[in-house]
């Protein structure tokens, strides 16, 4: 990945953080782009992007443009940002229901249309969305967060249909992440169990790889020991 330019959303989440650590480390030029002000000092290889509202796509475009604009180019795009609710289906909250559908699978849809012509203009434009196992069938409460992240299932086979042999699009689709945040929502499971971000982030680059180049409109499982 020497030299590709990155553009990861949900930067500053622990997901976010680990895929821009790796592709760092493996001579990326990433910028992060998430809704939380920046909190990682720019530096040749690496520049952050806070304060943008990805559901808005005004503000995607600028976001997109003006990286595309700093590094001169962009070969992928990973769209991390996303949202969880629990929720019922039958006496839920609409807005839980909106705010899914914005926070999930509209984000990834702006990112999208924002990154492509820049895409297009690369030998390996790359888009890698995060999907959800937990989508392939909702359980109780899981009706808001599974229609989104299924919506990003969707949207991932379109573009690649849309933009095949100009632009790869693929989905990993893990089962619960090894965060702070789901270790404090959920104390008395397995964590052992669960998939780290570090090993979703190896999925996620290979996906943004020349070597994927025959990859696309997969949605992949990463489920860790489960």
């Amino acid at each position: 990945m020497d030299g590709a330019v990155i553009v990861i959303t949900g930067a500053q989440g622990a997901l976010g953080r680990s895929v821009a650590d790796l592709a760092l480390a493996r001579g990326a030029h990433v910028a992060g782009i998430d809704h939380a002000q920046a909190e990682i000092p720019a530096s040749d290889d690496r520049i952050e992007l806070g304060g943008v509202d990805l559901s808005d796509p005004e503000q995607a475009k600028v976001a997109i443009d003006s990286v595309a604009a700093h590094f001169g180019a962009l070969d992928a795009l990973i769209n991390v940002a996303g949202a969880f609710a629990f929720e019922n289906a039958a006496d839920g909250d609409d807005s839980v229901w909106q705010k899914m559908h914005a926070r999930n699978l509209m984000t990834a849809l702006h990112a999208s249309r924002a990154a492509i012509p820049h895409l297009v203009r690369s030998s390996t434009g790359r888009i890698v969305n995060i999907g959800a196992m937990g989508a392939l069938a909702a359980g109780a409460g899981m009706g808001p967060y599974a229609a989104s992240k299924s919506g990003v299932h969707r949207l991932t086979e379109a573009l690649a249909a849309e933009w095949k042999g100009k632009i790869t699009v693929n989905a990993v689709l893990p089962s619960t992440i090894d965060t702070p945040a789901n270790r404090a929502s959920m104390p008395k499971a397995d964590f052992d169990k669960w998939v780290t971000p570090q090993e979703l982030a190896e999925v996620i680059l290979f996906l943004a790889s020349d070597a994927a180049s025959g990859v696309t409109g997969a949605l992949i499982p990463v489920v860790g020991r489960m």
